[in-house]
């Protein structure tokens, strides 16, 4: 075969091979905007860097009734068997934990029936530490979400959004819970905030306090609106002073009993 006839065969493969190409990304980019393939650009492009957000916890860990949220009992010595484990007994929301949908639905989706796409997602973290350190029911409003987007871009669609008040520094001080009255006391979000996150797609909202609604909530706003609507929460989480506010990955290992309301989480961000 001739010089010029290989040549003339490579050109052709390249072309087709480029054709080939530029018809799959052209397909790709539908996909991604019909919502089919997630944009990857909303996740973090990690260095490596894992940020533990859950706190480890026992039965003195703070809980919004008062009492123990993980009793432990051996079930299994090591003297006597070789090895051992425990038996524990464990309230669903209790330490770092989700709240699924049907914790304040009689339908909603239990935290097995979550889908596994929504438990890794953009986090975007919203920090009211000034606004707590006055008021210790602060709430994360519709004016802390627009300024947020204006400092850092669009909330993507499917993120979870946490809320920075600097309460998991509080963690084993009575301050964490109540005030000085004893009566219930600690930032969350506001329905403001909420109703308009739901408008942006948003997959869960978050918060390093015992609830997603503050201490002083009377009616559980929050509760009552956003996990009927088949979102989830994420409550007691720690170390969100140590991810920046966009940019990280966030990655909740929920657990997957049947029909459960929620239960303790390890969360983790990728930064």
């Amino acid at each position: 075969m001739c010089n010029q006839c290989v040549i003339d065969g490579v050109k052709r493969t390249m072309m087709s091979r480029r054709s080939l190409f530029r018809g799959a990304a052209a397909t790709s980019a539908v996909a991604v905007a019909a919502g089919m393939i997630p944009a990857r650009q909303a996740f973090a492009q990690s260095s490596g860097k894992v940020v533990d957000l859950t706190h480890a916890y026992d039965s003195d860990f703070p809980t919004f009734d008062g009492k123990p949220g993980i009793l432990y009992e051996w079930a299994v010595k090591i003297e006597e068997s070789g090895y051992q484990l425990h038996k524990l007994t464990i309230f669903e929301h209790t330490g770092t934990h989700i709240d699924a949908p049907f914790h304040f639905s009689k339908d909603g989706k239990s935290v097995d029936q979550i889908e596994p796409q929504t438990l890794v997602c953009p986090l975007c973290v919203i920090d009211i530490t000034a606004k707590a350190a006055e008021d210790p029911n602060a709430m994360v409003e519709a004016s802390d979400v627009e300024a947020w987007v204006s400092a850092n871009g669009e909330v993507p669609a499917g993120a979870c959004v946490a809320m920075l008040s600097g309460w998991a520094a509080k963690v084993g001080e009575p301050s964490f819970r109540n005030n000085e009255a004893g009566e219930f006391a600690f930032p969350g979000f506001g329905k403001s905030a909420t109703d308009l996150l739901a408008g942006m797609n948003v997959a869960a909202i978050a918060v390093d306090t015992l609830s997603l609604d503050p201490g002083n909530s009377a009616d559980f706003a929050v509760h009552n609106s956003w996990l009927p609507g088949g979102r989830y929460g994420i409550e007691a989480l720690n170390n969100l002073d140590a991810v920046p506010a966009k940019g990280a990955t966030v990655v909740v290992g929920a657990p997957k009993h049947k029909g459960g309301t929620g239960g303790p989480a390890r969360v983790m961000a990728l930064v």
